[in-house]
This record gives C-alpha cells, sequence and structure tokens, in this order.
C-alpha cells in the first residue's frame, strides 16, 4: 500500500469546512469541484445538490491532503465518532496551533497536555463532528 488518505463526508457544509481547514493548516484547497460543474451527461443532478461538493483536495503536508465530499441530498449523513484522524505535529507550536484552531467552536474531549506517551497530546471533535487527536512526540535524538 502506498498511503492512506483521510476522506471527509459532509451534508452541504463540505466548502465551509474545507475554508475553515485552510486557516487551520495554513494550506490552500488545491481541487474543488461542484455538482453543476460536473460534465454533461453526468446524469441528473438535484436542484438541492448543485452547490454541494463532488470533491475537495486540500494537502496539509507533502505526504498528506484531506480530500471530502458533501453527500447528496436524498443520501443520510450521521455524524459520530467511529473514526478520529490523527495528526503528528513536527513541533509544540505546531500542535498547540493546530489544536487551538480545531478546536474554535467546536468541543475539547481531552485538552492538548503531556501524557506519559507524548510531549502533548489532545483529542477534540471540530464544529463540523470531525473527531481529531493531536499529537507530538519529542524527536529521538539518541544515536
Amino acid at each position: 500500500m502506498k498511503n492512506a488518505e483521510p476522506y471527509l463526508i459532509f451534508d452541504g457544509e463540505c466548502a465551509e469546512a474545507f475554508t475553515f481547514y485552510e486557516t487551520v493548516f495554513d494550506a490552500k484547497i488545491a481541487f474543488l469541484t461542484r455538482y453543476k460543474d460536473l460534465p454533461p451527461g453526468t446524469g441528473e443532478i438535484a436542484e438541492a445538490d448543485r452547490e454541494r461538493v463532488v470533491h475537495v483536495i486540500l494537502p496539509i503536508s507533502k505526504e498528506v491532503s484531506l480530500m471530502g465530499a458533501d453527500c447528496s441530498s436524498g443520501m443520510k449523513n450521521t455524524r459520530g465518532d467511529s473514526v478520529w484522524l490523527t495528526l503528528n505535529a513536527e513541533s509544540a507550536d505546531e500542535a498547540r496551533q493546530v489544536f487551538e484552531r480545531l478546536s474554535e467552536g467546536g468541543k475539547i474531549t481531552m485538552p492538548l497536555e503531556k501524557t506519559f506517551w507524548a510531549e502533548l497530546y489532545g483529542m477534540l471533535t471540530d464544529k463540523f463532528g470531525i473527531c481529531w487527536m493531536v499529537n507530538y512526540q519529542v524527536p529521538n535524538n539518541k544515536g
């Protein structure tokens, strides 16, 4: 397996969520298309779906992109906590900054603090119902 990337599904909030994630990660959306932009012959598009996002890509590091979409208006999307996204920060400052930004309007499950396994670790659910774990490990400089 080459890699795995998170794909987040929303119910009409995808564009808003990814605009928020742009500020969280100091990143820019690389690709975004809406149902109304699909080529002819793709199929019938409900009026309620025209502004919904079909696919979005937000590179958040050299190796990882967040991707996402809105479900169509005829589908049910249930928010839940069965999947958590883990972010491994490169520095304590980055961990603090990302945790603070993600928690705006959300709910902190576990404050970002020192644990027995990490220099900093915290858990939260953002304002869009996405569950995050933020982790920072001190690099081991031993030979």
